[in-house]
């Protein structure tokens, strides 16, 4: 018979893992602020790269904060 043992995660964990979580989410909702199509970057409109390096910024955080909640699990 196996035992699961259960890690208690500290509180600190828990807002610092959701403060990285909502950040992303956070920008998405300021559209009117990147809303151009100026500057571009290579030819693309500031509105598309902007959402794409966000999509890489996000994963990013999204990574941070499963270590930062799960420490031990690497």
């Amino acid at each position: 018979m196996t035992t699961k043992t259960t890690e208690r995660v500290a509180t600190w964990r828990k807002v610092v893992a959701g403060v990285l979580f909502t950040i992303p989410w956070i920008f998405y909702l300021l559209l009117p602020l990147y809303n151009t199509a100026q500057p571009e970057l290579g030819g693309i409109p500031f509105f598309y790269w902007f959402q794409t390096l966000w999509l890489v910024v996000s994963s990013i955080l999204f990574i941070i904060a499963v270590f930062i909640l799960y420490p031990g699990r690497r």
